[in-house]
């Protein structure tokens, strides 16, 4: 009997530091070994994945590999009883897309711990609408909410604003009624900004400082910040007294060239988002909130729909700063 095969975006070392994308079939035998097998309807395109598919050794180790760390569809099988056939799941974060085969694969297996069953009021394709990046963009709301930072204390801002989580964290701070400014990222996207919810826009340029003065003139309740670098040391040194700012990205740097001033002169609170290993209530409290009072009633312009063969001119547009918002992916 042929073992059963399904489609995949492989990435494979073709010479010393030289990686080559493409569409192949593979075995199940293939999948590496856990408790639920899923077959993939949605993934989505991530930054993470674009690093995997071009090499990047701090995301993905070894090569052949699958990346995708975003993945949503049925159990086919599983050896967990908490997870049936037929239920429809999520499944992001931990290692999924890293170093263990992704969602940019019709198929997937991996540990039941990793698993999400899909929450009442969204579809499978929703799910992959916000993924990882909507994920994220929720659990920076969720910091900037319960710090204490309310829509009555002034603008906040929200960094990389035309990427995955920039544009949803924009798109639901909008929604719970805070006035947002965007930064604007490589190619001028103000009316995209403006449509998804942004009260004005700045540039890069307007957004960073490279002074070295420790303190800027007080500006922001709090600060959603996705990309690093000056722009995440200009933003905590113009947040108001007792403001948060959150960090959950290094696209532009992971370097943060600041003093200690603007956190024991104003008391501004720089709180740190890690999606990738959220604990399982937490992770499950923010899935609920994307699916209900947070959903977003325009994500639909923030996303757009590609097959699995035209990932590839993604990842380049992504590597490149001209990705905008949100890329699901349907693997059928």
């Amino acid at each position: 009997m042929t073992e059963k095969t399904f489609k995949v975006l492989r990435i494979e070392e073709v010479g010393e530091n030289k990686f080559e994308r493409k569409s192949v079939d593979l075995p199940l035998s293939s999948l590496p070994e856990g408790d639920v097998l899923v077959k993939v309807l949605y993934s989505s395109l991530n930054f993470k994945d674009a690093l995997s598919a071009v090499g990047n050794r701090g995301v993905t180790k070894k090569y052949p590999h699958t990346p995708g760390i975003d993945a949503a569809g049925i159990v086919e099988e599983s050896a967990d009883p908490d997870f049936k056939p037929g239920e429809e799941v999520i499944v992001t974060s931990y290692d999924l897309g890293m170093n263990t085969d992704g969602g940019f694969g019709q198929y997937i297996r991996v540990p039941a711990e990793w698993v999400v069953k899909l929450p009442a009021g969204m579809t499978l394709k929703e799910s992959m609408m916000y993924g990882t990046a909507g994920f994220t963009a929720t659990l920076s709301v969720l910091r900037l909410t319960e710090y204490g930072v309310k829509p009555d204390m002034g603008e906040v801002l929200v960094s990389g604003a035309t990427g995955g989580v920039g544009s949803i964290a924009l798109s639901i701070l909008s929604k719970l009624g805070y006035k947002v400014t965007a930064v604007n990222g490589v190619v001028d996207e103000r009316d995209y900004l403006k449509e998804i919810g942004a009260e004005s826009v700045i540039s890069i340029e307007e957004a960073t400082d490279t002074s070295g003065r420790p303190l800027l003139k007080a500006r922001w309740a709090g600060c959603i910040d996705t990309v690093g670098g000056d722009i995440l040391s200009t933003s905590i040194r113009s947040t108001n007294l007792g403001g948060g700012v959150t960090c959950c990205g290094n696209a532009a740097s992971p370097e943060l060239p600041l003093t200690v001033f603007p956190f024991i002169l104003r008391g501004v609170t720089l709180m740190g988002i890690d999606s990738q290993n959220c604990p399982m209530p937490v992770r499950r409290r923010a899935w609920e909130k994307i699916a209900g009072e947070w959903k977003v009633p325009w994500i639909e312009k923030i996303v757009s729909e590609v097959s699995l063969e035209e990932v590839s001119d993604r990842i380049d547009a992504m590597l490149q700063g001209k990705h905008r918002g949100r890329t699901v992916i349907n693997l059928w």
